[in-house]
């Protein structure tokens, strides 16, 4: 199993928001033991002189072979957290995304990799059940308050 740790310096990444019958689509984030510790929505590192939508687009593009679309304006969070004892900090553009009519359709779990081979798994849920006691958390810390702010 690959431990991932948080990158030791400040980082720019990109996440996209995509919903299905009221549930968000987030990939698991797993311990080092492969615990469920929460979720986090699809998307990640913006490279250096690439927009946030570039990247945004790019990875879709690579995790799961879509063409998404980008509606709205970003909300903008900075994220400071532990992941297995190391300190990651981020700033973090969020967007709504859509996907290609039948994307997806019917299926619960999407199943992809990550650029450094990494297997991850993906699927919808409801807000209610992401950030409660026995629930896994919602990443980054702080999304879910400013989702219910914003909607």
């Amino acid at each position: 199993m690959t431990s991932w740790r948080p990158h030791p310096q400040i980082r720019c990444v990109a996440i996209g928001l995509h919903w299905r019958e009221g549930r968000l689509l987030a990939a698991e984030v797993r311990d080092d033991a492969g615990r469920l510790k929460g979720v986090r929505p699809l998307g990640g590192g913006i490279e250096f002189g690439e927009s946030w939508q570039l990247a945004l687009r790019r990875e879709f593009r690579e995790e799961l072979g879509l063409d998404i679309s980008l509606t709205g304006a970003p909300l903008i969070l900075e994220n400071i957290f532990s992941h297995e004892g190391a300190t990651g900090h981020e700033v973090v553009f969020v967007s709504e995304v859509t996907f290609p009519d039948g994307a997806f359709a019917g299926e619960d779990c999407i199943i992809y990799s990550e650029d450094n081979g990494m297997v991850c798994r993906a699927r919808w849920y409801a807000l209610e059940e992401l950030d409660v006691e026995g629930g896994p958390q919602l990443y980054p810390t702080g999304l879910k308050d400013r989702l219910r702010s914003e909607g």
